[in-house]
């Protein structure tokens, strides 16, 4: 059995917490948080601390942690020659201090407090410095999930990129048309059936194959018309970036 440490509660780890805490293979042996924190009764019976002092002996401690706060965090804790890994996407597994074995275990996923994952299909991408950490990764990763990856720094780097683009700013498109659907009374709802759809395409077919929309289509006379609405928005020149974008890649220019 694999005992585990996680430090960090926020939606990260609590998240992981409550998933390894469902795993046969898992000894969740402590949660370690800066501030006082409230554990579902799931988790009632997990040991908690708010010192790096008081942090229980583990085969993996689990940083949970922001992005700018890892490095600085890894170099306070004492040095027992034991595994270290951070979840991030967008941080190098060397930000980590030396004094102990390094690794990542990063779940691809967007993580929201109020929503509970399906941890079986989200992707774990595992690195570690040595093979022995990297496989007692691998069965930490398959404890949870379907589906574990071992990848580089480098490439996490790029696949956290993408995560960006599918994600967040996907998510920041929703908002754009929510505002402007507010804007003339009309109701968000109207518009999930085609969300639901556009998602459910790539899982068929490429993203390439899937694009659809005036810009493709070359379609000059609805092109004029949506700019014209968005003549004083400050969302007219996103739409028309991400116009021409289309245009280029799809040799569609005007």
């Amino acid at each position: 059995m694999i005992s585990i440490v996680v430090i960090g509660f926020g939606n990260v780890g609590s998240h992981l917490c409550q998933a390894f805490q469902n795993a046969e293979e898992v000894a969740l042996v402590q949660i370690y948080n800066r501030s006082e924190i409230s554990l579902p009764e799931s988790l009632q019976a997990i040991a908690v601390t708010h010192s790096i002092s008081g942090l229980a002996k583990a085969d993996v401690y689990l940083l949970a942690l922001p992005d700018d706060i890892i490095s600085e965090f890894s170099s306070k804790l004492p040095k027992s020659d034991t595994l270290v890994v951070h979840t991030s996407g967008g941080v190098s597994m060397n930000s980590l201090n030396r004094d102990n074995h390094r690794g990542v275990f990063y779940p691809l996923q967007s993580f929201s407090k109020s929503r509970k994952p399906e941890f079986k299909k989200i992707p774990i991408c595992i690195e570690a410095e040595h093979h022995s950490d990297l496989n007692l990764l691998q069965e930490l990763g398959e404890s949870i999930s379907e589906k574990v990856v071992a990848i580089s720094s480098e490439e996490r780097g790029r696949l956290h990129l993408s995560a960006v683009f599918v994600n967040n700013f996907v998510n920041h498109m929703y908002h754009i048309s929510e505002t402007m659907l507010e804007e003339a009374d009309l109701d968000f709802d109207l518009l999930k059936p085609l969300i639901r759809e556009t998602a459910h395409k790539i899982e068929s077919m490429s993203a390439s194959n899937a694009q659809t929309g005036p810009a493709l289509r070359g379609d000059t006379k609805t092109l004029e018309k949506h700019l014209h609405l968005l003549k004083d928005s400050p969302y007219k020149e996103i739409y028309e970036q991400l116009t021409s974008s289309i245009q280029e890649t799809y040799g569609k220019k005007l």
